[in-house]
């Protein structure tokens, strides 16, 4: 579980984050939405720790990341896997040092317990005997398949994921939506995922949380949706045709 209370942040004199608490359950996808500009990913960096906020606490399983010493921040870390937007693939890599990257700067494993490591999570994402190919020979889908077992290789507590549809046809993103809902109960892990993607919103939103002009406007579950009372909701999840079609139903 990770817990965040009243975070709030400011760049150069502009609130972008007002006073956001809320918890995130482990075992379930738990989704932070939202339009673009509204401080969604500038919480997903102040959660993971890239940014510090200016008020309020992190708190994975009870654990003060915000203020935690280096030793306690570098454990913690250790536990994070992050599938960043577009995948992130390191070009000059292939698919097998991609993978093995995280276990390479944070583990002491031999090298042949990291290829084996590499392998299960390649496996576990539905991609065999692509170790040597180079990013430049995947599709956009098989990008961010190698980019979850990468984030995954390590056997993270927490997934972090930044909107990982991005780029995608909707039947690729179903996929990639359903294999993080997956891995997520599988291994029991507190998922985070960053998005304004309603496709995904409807099939794996279990916890919700809309950020609106950098404050949380609404909490709750994809089965709460049609009946918020929020306008400035309604207004956010009605402006995508698949929910409009549903709503004229």
């Amino acid at each position: 579980m990770i817990e965040i209370k009243n975070i709030s942040k400011s760049f150069n004199g502009k609130e972008v984050l007002k006073d956001i608490s809320g918890v995130f359950h482990k075992g379930i996808p738990n989704l932070i939405i939202g339009a673009s500009g509204t401080g969604k990913s500038v919480l997903l960096k102040c959660i993971v720790g890239l940014i510090k906020p200016d008020q309020g606490k992190v708190y994975y399983d009870g654990r003060n990341f915000t203020d935690a010493d280096i030793n306690l921040k570098t454990e913690i870390r250790r536990e994070i896997g992050m599938l960043f937007q577009g995948g992130a693939l390191f070009d000059s890599k292939n698919v097998e040092e991609n993978v093995r990257f995280p276990l390479d700067i944070l583990t002491t494993m031999t090298a042949s317990e990291k290829l084996d490591r590499v392998n299960f999570a390649l496996h576990r994402v539905g991609l065999e005997n692509v170790n040597k190919k180079m990013p430049s020979e995947l599709s956009g889908g098989m990008k961010k398949r190698v980019g979850i077992a990468r984030a995954i290789v390590n056997n993270p507590r927490y997934l972090f994921c930044d909107e990982p549809n991005s780029g995608l046809d909707p039947q690729t993103a179903i996929r990639i939506d359903d294999l993080i809902g997956d891995l997520t109960q599988e291994y029991s892990m507190t998922t985070i995922v960053v998005t304004h993607d309603m496709n995904s919103v409807l099939g794996i939103g279990e916890n919700i949380l809309f950020i609106y002009e950098g404050r949380k406007l609404w909490e709750g579950s994809n089965k709460d949706i049609m009946h918020s009372g929020v306008k400035d909701f309604d207004d956010f999840v009605f402006a995508n045709k698949v929910m409009s079609k549903i709503r004229e139903k």
